[in-house]
């Protein structure tokens, strides 16, 4: 089965019309993109858009032979004239199939938010999912089972991996999303900006994006990105490192949020930031306040996000009497070492995924302190043993993440 992308975009398209934000700015060339619309062996069309027919033939493509169109969403704004010789657009009613003469089965997916998505089948059994924007799945029942009850992994997925990471995690929960499943990013805004950043933010998902006029095999092998399976995000304050590390893990059915910080029972401050990050996360994730690291590590379970490292040192330091000379001299030092070691052992041999967030605080001012001045050596110790085991390091700077390694 064959799949064009006559477009990639959002609804409205990038650049938008007259917005002056930087990534409207940069989406040039290959980064531009008109709204999505997929042509499915040239007989089934999926979400007709304005210049649909242009942007076949640009691709080498007629919509002379397309026997069904299917919209996804909600249209907004005029209507969209149908092309001379295509059939009116329609819907297919949630769960409800629909066959075409060509061989391939249409099967209306029910979405949470406005729209349909469609499971198409093509005439060998490749399997292909495309769900509209700003949606997840609500419910993919019917999706084909191995014997014994397993779900069969579709070859392709084609969705709003920036604006909906949780339809992505819903998918793996299922296991209709699996390791060879090849994610296609569509309905593409001014969310991200275009480019090696939308890349990378996509590749964190095992996602990728492609050019407008793009074509694809279902169900052909693809270097499909591997998710970095161990990850440290370092930088300043506010600088947006716990954001980065959360958006990693958003396209994950499950995630342990590692708390190192504590409750402070009395620290309105304190309190107030740990209720923002609560917030943020999504309401699948789990939180265990913990600076017990180790054993956590050495188990299996769902992705962990440990925030931050930062605040486990100073757990430790504490423990080991660090901020007296005496009690450093004499053995507090060489038991902190020790603690760093076991921790980086452990992240080596962790099975599972893991993301780190910590600070980087050796660039600034030096402390005053001898106490100031111990923590912030131990504290660039501690990142470089840790960043040593992970496949990705990011540096997060005034909310922009560059990477260090992978």
């Amino acid at each position: 089965m064959e799949l064009t992308l006559l477009g990639t975009g959002a609804p409205e398209g990038l650049p938008l019309s007259g917005c002056p934000c930087a990534a409207c700015a940069t989406a040039l060339g290959d980064a531009a993109r008109a709204a999505t619309a997929l042509l499915v062996d040239g007989v089934l069309l999926l979400d007709l858009t304005p210049g649909a027919a242009f942007a076949a033939a640009r691709a080498g493509h007629s919509l002379g032979g397309v026997r069904q169109v299917l919209l996804s969403h909600p249209h907004d704004g005029p209507a969209v004239e149908v092309p001379a010789g295509l059939p009116q657009p329609g819907r297919v009613a949630d769960g409800r199939e629909l066959a075409l003469l060509t061989g391939h089965r249409v099967r209306a997916v029910a979405m949470d938010a406005p729209g349909t998505g469609y499971e198409v089948t093509g005439p060998d059994g490749e399997r292909l999912l495309y769900l509209p924007p700003g949606g997840a799945p609500a419910g993919i029942e019917g999706n084909g089972s191995a014997a014994g009850g397993e779900r069969i992994p579709y070859e392709m997925v084609v969705a709003d991996v920036v604006g909906r990471p949780d339809g992505l995690a819903r998918l793996r929960a299922a296991g209709a999303v699996g390791p060879t499943t090849d994610v296609v990013a569509v309905h593409i805004g001014h969310e991200v900006p275009p480019g090696r950043e939308l890349t990378r933010r996509l590749a964190a998902a095992g996602a990728r994006a492609v050019p407008d006029g793009t074509t694809l095999v279902v169900g052909a092998y693809e270097d499909v990105p591997d998710v970095p399976r161990r990850t440290l995000v370092v930088g300043g304050a506010r600088s947006g490192k716990s954001v980065e590390a959360e958006r990693r893990l958003e396209s994950f059915p499950e995630v342990l949020y590692v708390a190192t910080g504590g409750t402070r029972n009395g620290d309105t401050e304190w309190a107030q930031r740990v209720s923002l990050h609560r917030e943020r996360r999504p309401g699948s994730w789990r939180t265990a306040e913990t600076c017990d690291l180790v054993p956590l590590l050495a188990q299996d379970g769902p992705a962990l996000l440990i925030d931050c490292l930062s605040l486990w040192l100073t757990h430790v330091m504490d423990e080991v009497k660090a901020w007296d000379d005496a009690e450093w001299a004499g053995g507090g030092e060489r038991e902190l070492r020790a603690r760093v070691a076991e921790l980086a052992d452990a992240v080596r041999a962790t099975r599972r995924t893991v993301v780190a967030v910590s600070n980087e605080v050796g660039s600034g001012i030096v402390p005053a302190t001898a106490s100031g001045r111990r923590y912030r050596d131990e504290l660039g110790r501690l990142n470089a043993a840790f960043a040593a085991e992970c496949e990705h390091v990011l540096l997060v700077v005034a909310g922009q993440a560059l990477p260090l390694r992978g």
